[in-house]
């Protein structure tokens, strides 16, 4: 297996500097032409500051704003950031050793940097929390999800632990609160078609070969709404929300299904309920059978009149058992 290159610049913020490759063939004379054209949304301006600051570098350190362009080469440098609206809520360590890390997350915040969210992201500001610089993510939760999240330590055993998700043998459960409808058969398990093609927001179900598979269970319900366990055997994206929103049950809180509504990102009132509950597997290092829980309660079970309007209720209670465990501009793309 090769080795990863190592970067030329250190981490900024717990994110690893971009690299950018520089093409065998091309017509550019300079480092800096090339730049100004791969590079579309930042302008030339930009681009001359970082050079003259020294902030963009290849293997043998800063790059001169007349360098010329190097076929096969590559060079890295920090994307300028975001802005960012602040994400109020902990991330709460279930349980930590040398190779792994699980937390349970908060509804509102991305597992991973992407898009406008950066620096207020599960692994961004885990690392920086933790200090654990090589920290990764084994899998993904959508950023209105709360619950689980396993994350690597060690980056030797990174490969172990993500093909774990990647071949499907963890077992997952999730919880989810929606209306409760006494004409619905449960248990069940509901099968479909879904896609999700690039820049558009919603997956959707279309006629053809199933590929996303969710068996959904009633576990009580009261006041007209429904307590569920999802199990997704499959793991397309919105998977279970699609399946829910299917069945006549959508999630409450899901602003994409059965309608797209536009929730300003500094919105923090009626969370998603939806809640991934469990992990459970065969240790790949150990071999010793593993299995973690969420911490957390979804709010419009336990305080239906709260959840519409209060989201502080998001967060665990304190002396629960996580926190017992706890340790204490445009983007370049």
């Amino acid at each position: 297996m090769r080795r990863r290159q190592q970067p030329p610049l250190p981490k900024r913020h717990g994110l690893d500097p971009a690299r950018l490759r520089l093409p065998e063939q091309g017509h550019w004379t300079t480092i800096r032409d090339h730049l100004v054209e791969r590079l579309p949304r930042v302008s030339p301006a930009r681009i001359d500051e970082l050079l003259h600051a020294g902030g963009i570098v290849d293997l043998e350190g800063p790059i001169a704003p007349d360098a010329p362009y190097v076929p096969g080469g590559a060079v890295w440098f920090h994307r300028d950031l975001p802005e960012e609206t602040v994400v109020p809520f902990d991330i709460p360590v279930v349980y930590r050793d040398d190779d792994i890390l699980v937390v349970d997350k908060p509804h509102f915040l991305a597992t991973i940097p992407r898009g406008q969210h950066i620096l207020q992201t599960a692994l961004v500001r885990l690392r920086r929390e933790l200090d654990l610089p090589d920290l990764i993510p084994a899998h993904r939760l959508d950023r209105v999800t709360a619950g689980l999240v396993l994350f690597v330590v060690n980056p030797a055993r990174r490969g172990a632990y993500q093909t774990m998700f990647h071949k499907r043998t963890v077992r997952k459960e999730y919880e989810a609160i929606a209306r409760f409808d006494p004409g619905l058969v449960l248990p069940r398990v509901v099968r479909s078609r879904i896609i999700k093609e690039k820049q558009v927001l919603a997956a959707q179900e279309v006629p053809g070969e199933p590929n996303a598979e969710t068996e959904i269970e009633l576990l009580e319900h009261r006041d007209g709404l429904g307590r569920y366990r999802l199990r997704p055997h499959t793991g397309r994206t919105h998977q279970l929300r699609l399946h829910m929103n299917s069945i006549g049950i959508p999630i409450l809180g899901d602003d994409f299904y059965p309608v797209l509504t536009d929730k300003p990102v500094d919105d923090f009132t009626r969370p998603l309920q939806l809640l991934a509950a469990s992990l459970e597997f065969i240790d790949p290092v150990t071999r010793e059978p593993r299995r973690f829980e969420t911490t957390r309660t979804l709010q419009a079970w336990t305080d239906p009149h709260g959840w519409a309007g209060d989201a502080t209720a998001v967060r665990p209670p304190l002396g629960s058992t996580s926190e017992r465990h706890r340790d204490t501009r445009q983007p370049f793309s």
